[in-house]
C-alpha cells in the first residue's frame, strides 16, 4: 500500500533534469499522502522557502516559521537545488528536515541534479538528502517521444502521419514539455496558418525551423564545455588543458563523448575543438564512456542529465 511504501521511502527525492515531470510526480505523492491520512500536506519550493525564511528572521517571527513548517504531516519542497550557497537557509532547513524525519512525517524533494553534485550544498543535507529513496527521472527514449506525440496528437484530433511524428520525436530530445510545444507548433501551423492543411514533413520542418536552429545552438561546442565546466565546477580552461588529473580529465572526456553524440562534428574536427592534436584521444573518450555508462547506473544518470541540460 501507499502507506507502507512510504514508511522505507523518507525521505523520498526525485531527480532529473528541466521539463520531465518531477513536480507533477511530487504532486502526485502529496496526493497519496493525503489518501493514506497525511491530511496536513505542505508544498512550497526551495526558494519560497528561503525567501519566507529570510523574511522570517527580518520579522523577527523565525520562530512561528520553524513551527509552521515542523507541524505537518508531510512537507514537499521543490528545486532543493535553489538552497545552495544559503548558508543560514541550509542550517534551518536542516533542523527542521531532523525534526520532521524523527516525527517520522514524511519529506518529499525534487532536484535538477543528484544532490551530491549540488554546489555550495553542506555534506550533512547532502548526507540526509540520500539517506532514504533516490529516484532518478530520465529523458524519454526516442520511442517513447513517438508514443507521447501520437498520443497527444490523437486527444487534439490531429492526424500526425508516422513519418512526421518520428521527425519530431528524432530533433526534440530533451523533455516531454518541449516535445508538446512542438506538436502544438505543428498543429497551429497546419490549421490556423495553411488552413486546415495535412501535417507533412516539410510543414514540419517549416514550423519548427526556429526550434530546430535553438537546439543546434545548444548543442554547440562552445555550450558544451560551459554546461560541463558548470556541472563539475571548474573553469572551461581546466577542462580544456592538459592537466590527467580526475577533476579535469573524467569532465573532459565526458564533454567529448557528449559532442561526439550531439553534433555532427567529425572525430579529428572534436580534437581540435579539445585543443587535442590525435582523433584517437576523441575515441578514447567516447569508448571509456560509452563503457562506463553500460556498467555504472550511477553514471550513466549524471550522463543523461547533464545531457538533458545541454538539450532543454
Amino acid at each position: 500500500s501507499g502507506g507502507h511504501f512510504f514508511a522505507d521511502s523518507n525521505p523520498l527525492l526525485i531527480y532529473g533534469g528541466t521539463g520531465l515531470g518531477k513536480s507533477h510526480l511530487m504532486h502526485a505523492a502529496g496526493n497519496a499522502l493525503r489518501r493514506n491520512g497525511r491530511a496536513a500536506v505542505m508544498y512550497m519550493n526551495a526558494e519560497q522557502f528561503v525567501n519566507e525564511f529570510v523574511a522570517a528572521i527580518s520579522g523577527k517571527s523565525q520562530r512561528a516559521f520553524s513551527k509552521r513548517l515542523r507541524s505537518v504531516d508531510a512537507l514537499l519542497i521543490d528545486d532543493v537545488q535553489f538552497l545552495g550557497g544559503k548558508e543560514q537557509s541550509q542550517a534551518e532547513f536542516f533542523h527542521t528536515f531532523n525534526e520532521l524525519i524523527d516525527k517520522k512525517r514524511q519529506i518529499v524533494m525534487t532536484c535538477d541534479r543528484y544532490p551530491k553534485e549540488i554546489e555550495g550544498l553542506q555534506a550533512r543535507l547532502k548526507s540526509r538528502f540520500g539517506a532514504g529513496l533516490s529516484v532518478s527521472i530520465r529523458t524519454p527514449e526516442p520511442e517513447t517521444r513517438f508514443a507521447i506525440l501520437k498520443s497527444k496528437a490523437k486527444e487534439q484530433s490531429f492526424t500526425l502521419p508516422d513519418e512526421v511524428a518520428y521527425f519530431i520525436a528524432e530533433h526534440v530530445e530533451s523533455n516531454v514539455r518541449d516535445l508538446e510545444g512542438a506538436l502544438k507548433k505543428l498543429i497551429f501551423q497546419c490549421r490556423v496558418l495553411k488552413n486546415d492543411a495535412p501535417a507533412t514533413l516539410a510543414v514540419a520542418q517549416s514550423a519548427l525551423a526556429d526550434l530546430l536552429q535553438a537546439q543546434k545552438k545548444q548543442t554547440s561546442v562552445e555550450n558544451i564545455l560551459r554546461v560541463v565546466a558548470q556541472y563539475y565546477a571548474i573553469s572551461a580552461d581546466e577542462l580544456l588543458s592538459r592537466s590527467r588529473k580526475k577533476t579535469f580529465a573524467e569532465p573532459r572526456m565526458l564533454a567529448m563523448a557528449l559532442t561526439r553524440e550531439l553534433t555532427d562534428l567529425s572525430l579529428k574536427a572534436i580534437a581540435q575543438a579539445y585543443q587535442r592534436k590525435d582523433h584517437s584521444t576523441v575515441m578514447h573518450a567516447v569508448e571509456n564512456m560509452e563503457k562506463r555508462r553500460q556498467s555504472e547506473p550511477r553514471f550513466r544518470e549524471e550522463y543523461d542529465n547533464i545531457r538533458t541540460i545541454i538539450t532543454a
